[in-house]
């Protein structure tokens, strides 16, 4: 057998040997097979997936999320061959699964396998020459046409005495062997027809043991592959974004001013936060705030008195990025914030702006930090011609290493105190190559820690700050509007699911886009249902509940942004007035932790429809990968649209769907049942209904029901 690969190893290899392979599971030992520098060894293996960018960079997963390996394999002449994907776990025990030619004309082959658990993996692709396949297909021609009976059989005889072999020297199961030698009795018995004495040898349970099993001629190895697995939040999971200086926030007419939320306020917050069914509570930055060059409303230079200041504009004489804002409370609250989202069943997620206000200690600490201009100042951020004078960027080409390991034990202070989740602030702005030694580092000390990445730029960049690590990535789903454009993107975002895993937000605290300000509630409810349904992560912005829809005037952003001062809600009064989304958004939260199919990425198939702005889509889990042991499949049928009802015939691919041509859905957002075949007819309105979210109802389904 093969022995082990160290799965750090980045460079894909071929290699040919012929000792058989027994199990579903076995555990690598003995020498490998030879290497071979060039070449394509005996059988040819091409483009391996998932690889990224040639084995550069491992390809990554979640802990249970099923990825499709495939692999481009042939041979000379006519005889049978097979494929196997080998997936080797972090302790080294190798996993077999057999791939299928799923297009015989293009010789591709595929299977899906789930890694159970975190750690590094890596994987191989076995190809071989497969004797009984080949003797199958030759006594399947040859015995009904009454050519060279006898010779058949002893062929046969030859290929399935290497089983009872192999099972006698405990290289297969010894089922196995007495399941050959039984079939070899048949084909040696002349008394028998010639149909009679193959048929054992034929028979379904030989035929199955040996898909399983196979014997392995002329056995090719491409690989291994590097495959890192993390944790399930790194694919699924549900943010809700909140500014704590406004949850408790209040003006004071005594004290002549605003009196701001604090961690404990917070806090407060966090069970209807759970209620509606979030993963994830995020807080924007919660550190001192400088004062010099402070922002006052709306992004104004003028400061007023009380104006709390961005807090993206990090550090003061109080401290800097280790450091609470005095008003939010001290490390004890914030650890009785951490305490009781974990009580409620919410992760905390810190936002981490890797920039400095004029104040921040590490301004007169260390001025090698930062960039200084001919006249002896700190340059300050600009975006020509946008001016962000409240905000030193770092530095990283003087002192890269001491840069480096503050940055690192900053991360660290707040690991200790219970942080699972990063937002990184613009990283698309500091050097890939920090935060590739960075996310590695990270990877080895706290695994469980996830990375998001908030860089909505350039493209390339995007994708290759997902290579280096970060876990997930915002995306431009704020902007893909139309259902050609959501398509387009979301088969983007599958071919790159094996390193990228997108989040969608409909809004941020930074961008409200013209789609969403002139559609009102309908657009709010519709881009909620399309971000929640189309990928396992999404977001929101505390008050996106409340559609705040107005903008500031010559921005993409919310009019008195909280970004900029205090933005106390009324969140029970909205709710109980019928004005606030949280059904909704309960609903689909729910929806989405009932069906293990909305937390897929790669499982996703669209459908046709007559009206372009329908977006038609499925998602379908099959029982081997559902936590329930039942398959699962969700339809989704959206408008794309805020204004103007749709009326519409869609064309389902039932192929795809595993379905006959008369199903019943069940609309898990109002509970009414449809009878649908391949066409139905469809009537959605934004402002009442702008979608349906449809399980496929099995029998066997309303049988555990």
């Amino acid at each position: 057998m093969t022995a082990p690969h160290d799965p750090t190893s980045p460079a894909p290899t071929t290699a040919t040997a012929s000792a058989p392979v027994s199990g579903h599971a076995r555990r690598a030992r003995g020498r490998g097979p030879q290497r071979l520098a060039d070449g394509v060894g005996r059988i040819p293996i091409m483009e391996v997936g998932p690889v990224v960018d040639g084995g550069r960079f491992p390809a990554s997963c979640a802990e249970g999320e099923p990825v499709r390996f495939t692999a481009g394999a042939f041979r000379e002449g006519h005889d049978k061959m097979g494929v196997q994907l080998v997936l080797i776990d972090p302790e080294g025990t190798e996993h077999v699964h057999s791939m299928t030619c799923v297009n015989p004309g293009l010789d591709a082959w595929e299977t899906w396998a789930a890694p159970d658990r975190t750690g590094r993996w890596s994987f191989r692709v076995e190809a071989f020459s497969a004797p009984y396949a080949t003797w199958a297909q030759v006594a399947e021609v040859k015995i009904p046409a009454g050519l060279d009976e006898d010779l058949v059989a002893a062929e046969g005889v030859q290929v399935l005495q290497r089983v009872v072999e192999e099972a006698a020297a405990g290289a297969r199961p010894a089922a196995d062997g007495r399941l050959a030698d039984a079939a070899i009795d048949a084909l040696r018995d002349h008394r028998l027809s010639a149909d009679a004495r193959v048929a054992p040898a034929l028979a379904d349970d030989v035929r199955a043991m040996m898909h399983e099993r196979p014997l392995r001629d002329g056995l090719t190895a491409a690989g291994p592959f590097r495959l890192t697995v993390h944790r399930r939040r790194a694919l699924y999971g549900s943010w809700y974004e909140i500014f704590p200086r406004s949850l408790g926030a209040h003006y004071d007419p005594e004290a002549g001013g605003w009196i701001s939320g604090t961690l404990r306020s917070a806090a407060e917050e966090l069970p209807r936060i759970a209620d509606m069914g979030f993963d994830v509570v995020y807080l924007t930055p919660i550190h001192p705030i400088g004062t010099r060059f402070r922002k006052g409303r709306n992004n104004t230079l003028d400061a007023r008195p009380g104006d709390p200041g961005s807090p993206y504009a990090i550090g003061a004489a109080e401290g800097g990025h280790d450091a609470i804002h005095p008003d939010l409370g001290t490390i004890e609250d914030f650890d009785a914030f951490v305490a009781r989202a974990k009580e409620l069943g919410l992760e905390v997620a810190m936002d981490i702006a890797l920039q400095c206000s004029p104040d921040h200690p590490w301004v007169t600490e260390h001025p090698e930090w930062f960039v200084v201009r001919p006249d002896g100042t700190i340059a300050y951020a600009e975006n020509p011609p946008k001016k962000y004078q409240d905000i030193y960027p770092l530095s990283f080409d003087t002192d890269y290493e001491g840069l480096y390991a503050a940055i690192r034990d900053m991360l660290e202070y707040w690991v200790e105190h219970g942080v699972t989740l990063f937002r990184v602030d613009n990283p698309h702005t500091k050097p890939v190559r920090f935060w590739e030694e960075l996310l590695a580092e990270f990877d080895r000390t706290h695994p469980e820690v996830i990375f998001l990445a908030e860089a909505f730029t350039r493209p390339m960049m995007m994708h290759t700050l997902a290579k280096v690590g970060y876990h997930q990535s915002y995306t431009y789903f704020t902007w893909r509007e139309s259902a050609q454009e959501l398509r387009e993107y979301l088969e983007e975002l599958v071919d790159a699911a094996h390193y990228m895993r997108p989040s969608f937000w409909p809004t941020t605290h930074d961008i409200l886009t013209p789609f969403m300000s002139e559609g009102g509630r309908p657009a709010f409810a519709l881009r909620a249902i399309l971000a929640a349904t189309l990928v396992p992560t999404w977001g929101i912005y505390s008050g996106y509940e409340l559609v705040e829809d107005v903008p500031r005037p010559g921005a993409q952003e919310q009019i008195d942004n909280e970004k900029y001062e205090y933005k106390p809600r009324d969140f029970s009064g909205a709710l109980a007035s019928g004005r606030s989304l949280e059904p909704l958004l309960r609903d689909l939260n729910r929806i989405r932790r009932d069906h293990p199919s909305l937390q897929q990425l790669t499982t996703i198939h669209f459908h046709g429809a007559d009206d372009p702005r329908l977006l038609v889509f499925s998602k379908h889990l099959p029982a081997e990968f559902s936590p329930t042991g039942r398959a699962d499949t969700v339809l989704v049928v959206s408008t794309t649209q805020a204004h103007g009802e749709v009326w519409s015939s869609i064309h389902l691919d039932l192929g795809a769907l595993g379905l006959p041509d008369g199903f019943e859905v069940e609309d898990l957002l109002t509970g009414e049942r449809f009878s649908w075949g391949a066409h139905p007819f469809v009537i959605l309105d934004p402002a009442h209904r702008p979608a349906h979210i449809l399980r496929v109802v099995r029998p066997e389904e309303d049988l555990h029901a």
